[in-house]
């Protein structure tokens, strides 16, 4: 391989140049606090008394970043970095404040010597800036803190971005992970011209925190096949000594093959990729006290500790920063000098500064109105619906609205069709690049639609998607959304940062879907129980955090509306699959979602007067069987009066210090009471709820029944009975706690006993419910048969 016709040595000197810079700019914003450019002698008191960040990875961050500048200058490129070893953000801190962007966002991080102090001291510091790719770093989308997710949210941000390079630098420690190996399928996903191009880098530094990387030990014969395997057609650059020579070349040859992909003259080839080896620590101290620091784990961090303790430590910093030549590199103000300022892309082709990253460029979705794909409920319960599936016949009218806006996409993982979202596939098809078969179904390289059976690619290409100002929703099993528990956290603590950074515009919310859900996984049994999800969501800031559980199809298609134009948020939405009973009218469901919950004075018996009992619910098995517990009550204690209570919006129980869409006590009081029995039946870990409302009144009054991890593969009623969280379960906790029945208890409670006796007896022998349970539908409770 040849070097570019532009390589010359001006042209690498001035890589090499602003590389030095770069590099000088991130040792000293890990260790000075003052005397950035060494005007005086440095001395102790100059250094940091703590000592945090992350040295090896920045020398190949900083390559990377000023061989990407060369070809986006020649070939007016946009490019944006995604840089995976995210500890090393001092590098994109100094890019940013050589490129000017720094302070351009932030005025008092001036680029002259005051400027640099300051940008040296605020790292890692007290009231300053964290030691990794946070949003505070000018055209990061990507933290990098936990590591594995690079690559993916390159490949979000490159799909429906024509024309874009996402440049994904990727560490050979962030390779051993499960989510990075499985990223290496994006091939099989990216459209060659509809979509933008994935650039990955994989840097071979050789080390982890303390120990040798896989790939780095691997023969790079194996390597390139293993990545060929995967769609990838690799250069490798190892030459050190010429490493700019060499960079510079594998960069134009990968620029070309990406232009002839978007051509499609490329036919048959692998998207290209970069294979970079250098040091870990490269260009750091050598050794310290006679162990190898550069090339070795011993750089991950910090090189040097005990500078301000050791003299011989703190010359050996001075040496290190002046190896740099910083006076070839700063002028005499402490800026750059007139040629490394020049040396620069203009305006947003700057990576800092690509408006994508900061999600300044985002089309508004053009969303259909509810009420136009809801059920016709004149009365509560005498239709049955599937809530996903009316939720499809919505979100098919969304993706048709915004065919040419190309700003949505549906993710899930292999179950779009088992959650009956598969009205998508009227209008649209499954996104796939690879040879198809007779017997496939909808499947098309530019589908809207992408599914692929890893819960860690939906999210981090929907995060990819959502972080560059588009719009989506993943959909999954209720029980396996917990795959991406600690991805979804990184996304949230993303966003309730970025909202404090004023350059940074609101992206469009993360949504989930979560079906498939507990109750009705009597099939499947216990491996596929687990509604903990939104007991995850709800620790997290309520900011940025909402939990969604809408009883009906017409509810469903609502709450889905509202989340998709919600921006800066995560949302998470539980509902069945199942046909259901349908309770509210569009009309109805509107007024009552936008309240978030509220006494369903149909279902109630107690009229104008107190209740004896309040019957709360939320989720659409929990209501399902609460309103049937209140034909249980009617039944057996006609006299008993009874409020039913519907919770959509979980995050309304909070009090209004704890979550921005609490109520307040007093209009808590008056919808559950100050003093009455609350039996709350609830779709998930009974404690959650007591966790909302342990500061509210009248708690030590409120009963919870959910899930109890009790479980197996049975029948829909039975996985209730086996939590007690049935009608006649949700019946007898009602009759027990109130006192003016106490003489007719015993006979009640064996009334109900009996009837649970007849159902275990039915399930193990006919294997189903009893014919009054399973088809069981509401009717009105009260004497002159009022049902709305």
């Amino acid at each position: 391989m040849t070097a570019p016709s532009d390589a010359d040595e001006m042209a690498l000197g001035r890589v090499d140049a602003w590389w030095r810079a770069a590099n000088y700019l991130s040792v000293g914003q890990i260790y000075l606090l003052d005397n950035p450019l060494l005007r005086e002698p440095l001395r102790a008191e100059h250094v940091k008394s703590r000592l945090v960040g992350h040295w090896g990875t920045v020398p190949g961050i900083t390559l990377t970043y000023a061989h990407l500048n060369r070809v986006i200058m020649r070939n007016g490129l946009e490019v944006m970095l995604v840089t995976g070893p995210g500890h090393g953000a001092a590098a994109l801190n100094a890019a940013a404040w050589l490129e000017g962007t720094y302070s351009e966002l932030y005025p008092e991080v001036g680029q002259d010597e005051a400027g640099m102090a300051a940008l040296f001291r605020q790292f890692s510091f007290p009231g300053g800036v964290p030691s990794h790719a946070s949003p505070q770093v000018p055209g990061s989308i990507h933290e990098g803190g936990e590591l594995g997710y690079s690559l993916a949210h390159a490949t979000g941000a490159a799909f429906d971005n024509p024309g874009l390079i996402v440049a994904c630098l990727i560490g050979d420690g962030e390779a051993e992970t499960g989510p990075l190996a499985a990223s290496w399928q994006a091939p099989r996903f990216l459209h060659p011209w509809r979509d933008g191009a994935v650039l990955p880098i994989l840097h071979l530094n050789g080390y982890k925190i303390a120990n040798p990387t896989v790939l780095s030990r691997i023969p790079s014969e194996q390597l390139a096949a293993y990545l060929r395997s995967q769609g990838w057609d690799p250069i490798e650059v190892a030459d050190t000594a010429q490493v700019h020579r060499a960079y510079a070349a594998a960069l134009d040859e990968c620029l070309a093959r990406i232009e002839r992909i978007r051509r499609g003259t490329a036919h048959g080839a692998g998207r290209p990729m970069i294979v970079l080896r250098t040091p870990k620590g490269w260009t750091g101290p050598s050794h310290v006290d006679g162990h190898a620091v550069e090339g070795s784990w011993r750089s991950h961090q910090v090189p040097l500790t005990n500078v301000r303790e050791d003299p011989a430590r703190l010359d050996m910093l001075r040496q290190w920063l002046v190896s740099y030549r910083p006076e070839e590199l700063f002028g005499t103000d402490g800026g750059p000098t007139p040629s490394l300022a020049a040396w620069r892309p203009g305006g947003e082709r700057r990576m800092s500064a690509n408006p994508r990253a900061h999600g300044q460029v985002q089309r508004d979705l053009r969303l259909p109105d509810p009420a136009a794909h809801s059920v016709a409920v004149t009365a509560p319960g005498e239709v049955t619906a599937q809530a996903t599936s009316v939720l499809g016949d919505y979100l098919r009218e969304a993706l048709l609205r915004n065919e040419s806006n190309a700003n949505l996409l549906l993710f899930a993982p292999d179950e779009h069709a088992s959650n009956r979202l598969d009205a998508a596939f009227d209008v649209t098809s499954r996104r796939w690049q690879l040879p198809t078969q007779d017997n496939d179904q909808y499947l098309s390289p530019t589908g809207r639609v992408v599914e692929v059976l890893s819960e860690h690619l939906c999210q981090g290409w929907l995060e990819g998607y959502l972080l560059t100002g588009r719009h989506g929703l993943f959909s999954t099993y209720e029980a396996f959304a917990h795959v991406v528990d600690s991805m979804v956290a990184q996304h949230a603590k993303w966003l309730l940062t970025a909202g404090s950074v004023p350059w940074r515009r609101p992206v469009p919310s993360l949504n989930y879907l979560l079906t498939s859900h507990v109750w009705r996984q009597d099939h499947n049994g216990a491996s596929h129980q687990d509604p903990g999800f939104i007991d995850h969501i709800l620790s997290k800031r309520p900011e940025v955090t909402r939990v969604y559980l809408p009883p009906d199809a017409n509810t469903l298609v609502w709450v889905a509306d509202h989340c998709l134009r919600t921006h800066g948020q995560v949302n998470v939405i539980v509902a069945g699959k199942q046909p259901a009973p349908q309770y509210l009218s569009a009309e109805k469901a509107a007024a009552h979602c936008a309240q978030g919950l509220g006494v369903w004075e149909w279902a109630s018996t107690d009229g104008d007067g107190e209740a004896d009992v309040v019957l709360a619910c939320a989720g659409d098995v929990p209501t399902m069987e609460t309103l049937a517990a209140v034909h249980v009550l009617a039944e057996l204690a006609p006299d008993v009066r009874v409020r039913v209570v519907n919770v959509v919006d979980l995050t309304r129980l909070f009090t209004p210090g704890r979550h921005p869409h609490g109520l307040s006590d007093q209009d808590f009081t008056e919808i559950f009471t100050a003093d009455q029995p609350v039996i709350f039946a609830f779709h998930g870990y009974p404690w959650l709820i007591h966790q909302l409302t342990y500061d509210r009144p009248n708690h030590d009054n409120l009963h919870v029944h959910g899930f109890r991890d009790r479980g197996s593969t049975t029948t829909p009623f039975d996985m209730c009975v086996l939590n007690d969280l049935d009608r006649f379960h949700l019946a007898l906790a009602a009759l027990e706690r109130v006192p003016r029945l106490a003489a007719r208890l015993g006979h009640l409670r064996q009334r109900i006993l009996d009837r649970l006796a007849e159902h275990a007896e039915c399930v193990r022998r006919t294997g189903d419910d009893l014919p009054a349970v399973r088809d069981w539908t509401w009717h009105s409770p009260h004497p002159d048969g009022a049902n709305s």
